[in-house]
């Protein structure tokens, strides 16, 4: 991988007879290990958008922002159009929905979760998932939305 002999001249400008005293090269070639990375690098970045998984909802709009990242994945449960609950993927009953997430908050070292409603979802609906997150051990509710709606405020209208 790069290693070879470097001779080591004579001097003077004399050739020497004989065997010369060689040392070995001590450089490595860096060229396919660059390569095999940025190869690597490709490939992760058109992966990463393909392991985002979820129920499909239209999200309102808000104009807030993003909440930091934490160490766990976080919890996501959604609530879809047509009133059906999913944690992560999974349809949920809305009978066995405390009961599921008890289990998993026992499991978990965060009270965090993240609820996604769809934006035809009326309010009351809306409130009955957040209590049943609460009565589930989940005090952390962050609620998900779509950026770049309307800010209301002097600025925005």
């Amino acid at each position: 991988m790069g290693a070879g002999v470097i001779q080591k001249s004579g001097g003077g400008g004399r050739r020497r007879r004989g065997r010369g005293r060689s040392r070995p090269m001590a450089e490595i070639n860096v060229t396919p290990f660059v390569d095999v990375m940025l190869v690597l690098l490709i490939i992760f970045m058109v992966a990463a958008p393909l392991l985002v998984v979820g129920v499909p909802v239209e999200l309102p709009r808000t104009a807030a922002n993003a909440l930091p990242g934490e160490q766990e994945e976080p919890l996501t449960v959604t609530l879809g159009a047509d009133g059906r609950v999913a944690i992560q993927t999974t349809d949920v009953p809305r009978e066995e929905l405390v009961a599921r997430l008890r289990a998993i908050a026992a499991e978990r070292a965060g009270s965090r979760v993240f609820l996604r409603a769809d934006g035809a979802v009326p309010y009351a609906e809306v409130m009955q998932v957040m209590g049943a997150l609460n009565r589930g051990g989940f005090g952390n509710i962050g609620l998900v939305t779509e950026p770049g709606g309307p800010a209301l405020d002097e600025r925005g209208g």
